[in-house]
């Protein structure tokens, strides 16, 4: 396998064959150095290139899309890892200081200035029904005697 190694903008591909002649060939535009089994790229661009490396009928390829910046700063696990338990634990508590200190504060609110008396739920009234939709009632026939069926 090749072994890439990336400081900054220079990129240096170790070649896996440890014997012979090590012959280099590049498509892609990129230009580098060749010392033995590592081939050395400085100020890559971040363009695709594909390498090979060849020692007689030995041949090995490689396709490297590798993104690199001149400032850029390596973060191993470890300090990621502190940097989120650290996030977690300010957040913790964050949340814990909100929680006792409107703990305290639930009975001293102020009047409201809309404030309404705290007593019983008034029930409403049922809603007055059409009276379009009344009931007939014994002794209120007259008021329905005028309709009668008419044929279509």
């Amino acid at each position: 396998e090749f072994l890439v190694e990336i400081s900054g903008t220079t990129v240096t591909i170790t070649c896996p064959l440890t014997e012979g002649n090590i012959k280099w060939e590049r498509t892609g535009g990129a230009t580098g150095t060749e010392e033995e089994r590592k081939y050395i790229m400085r100020d890559h661009d971040s363009s695709a290139v594909k390498l090979s490396c060849s020692s007689g009928a030995e041949r090995h390829e490689l396709y490297l899309n590798a993104r690199v910046c001149a400032n850029c700063e390596e973060l191993d696990a470890l300090t990621a890892t502190g940097i989120i338990a650290a996030d977690l634990l300010i957040t913790l508590g964050v949340l814990i200081l909100v929680y006792y200190f409107s703990k305290d504060r639930k009975g001293k609110a102020g009047p409201s200035p809309a404030s309404r008396p705290r007593g019983q739920k008034m029930q409403r009234p049922p809603p007055v029904p059409n009276p379009d939709y009344e009931p007939i009632r014994k002794g209120q026939r007259e008021v329905y005697a005028g309709l009668e069926s008419r044929g279509f």
